[in-house]
Order: C-alpha cells, then structure tokens, then sequence
C-alpha cells in the first residue's frame, strides 16, 4: 500500500489521514512542543548516517540555466543551523520575532524557512513581485524586526525602509553587498 521514490517506501494519503486521525482520537500522544527542523530533518539526518535510511537528497533544485544545488538531510540540517545562528546573533532575532522575506526563487529562500523554523522566527515570505507599497504595509503590519532581501532587489526594497520604525536588521542573499546590509553567505 505504498509507493516507491528513490528506493524509499512513502505513506500513502489514506495512511497520513489515518495517522491524524489517530492522534485525534487519542491514540497516539501529540508532542507537547515540535519543530519540523529537529524533530524530522535532524532524525532522517540521522537514520542515514546510521545507515538506517538510504540516502536521498533532501533539497533539490536546478534554475533555468541548468546550475543545480542538491543538499542531503545532514547537508540541509547543518546549514539551517548555520543560518539560524546568523538571524539570532548577527540579525539580534529571538524566538517569535518576525522576519520577512522578499526573495526570489532560490535555495536560500527554503534554507531560511528551515532555519526560523528551528529558531522559533516567524518567517514571513513575500515574492519579488511586491511593490514598494506592499512591503511597506507588510512591514509595518507584522511589525518585523528582519527583512530579507536579494542582491537585485535591494535598490528596489531600500526605498521603504526609512519608514518602518521596527526594522533592526536587513539580510541580503546573493553575490552582491551593499552598505548598511549583512551578508548572509559571508556570515554561514
């Protein structure tokens, strides 16, 4: 009753409801606290250094231009630790504190999830089609102290920035720096 992926054996829809609906009927115990970025990336990491699980990526992607980034399960949940040491100590963020990303997409947009997740961060995704309006109001709404930006679309972001009175740090991904800005593979 499952399907084969790269040799792994994965749960059916039908046995994903079940299992809800086994912890909703009191048979199975709801962890007290769960973060995805330990509790299931740190233990398929793991299960596949002890050989118990076999290796597959666990992020996989490949732009237009055919360059590709393949991280494993220890791979992703190193580097999300990485960058969850940049937005608590670089960035100054703490747990429930909200960051707002305007990235296009790229790896580094997935790898941040990861890492507010395992930080406690709000993680707030935004597209770079938002226009000056837009992340203004988001900003200001959400009341977030990171934003987290491009190399390219910074000249775009920088315009509203003066306004948000919350803002305590600005993250930019990518080859490029500016000014003012931290760099977020300089600081992994």
């Amino acid at each position: 009753s499952s399907r084969t992926f790269h040799g792994n054996n994965r749960l059916l829809t039908s046995q994903i409801v079940s299992y809800y609906e086994s912890i909703n009927q009191c048979k199975k115990e709801l962890p007290e606290y769960f973060n995805f970025a330990s509790d299931v990336l740190d233990e398929w990491a793991r299960l596949e250094k002890d050989g118990k699980k076999p290796a597959n990526p666990a992020f996989w992607w490949i732009n237009e231009e055919g360059e590709e980034v393949k991280w494993s399960f220890e791979e992703l949940g190193s580097l999300s630790r990485k960058a969850a040491n940049v937005l608590s100590e670089a960035c100054g963020l703490q747990r429930g504190d909200r960051v707002i990303a305007v990235l296009p997409r790229v790896p580094e947009w997935w790898l941040l999830t990861v890492a507010c997740m395992r930080a406690g961060i709000v993680f707030i995704p935004g597209t770079s089609q938002l226009t000056a309006k837009d992340i203004s109001y988001r900003l200001q709404a959400s009341k977030a102290k990171c934003l987290i930006t491009s190399d390219t679309l910074a000249p775009a972001v920088e315009s509203v920035l003066p306004g948000s009175q919350f803002l305590k740090s600005k993250l930019i991904v990518g080859q490029g720096s500016r000014d003012g800005w931290l760099h977020l593979k300089e600081l992994l």
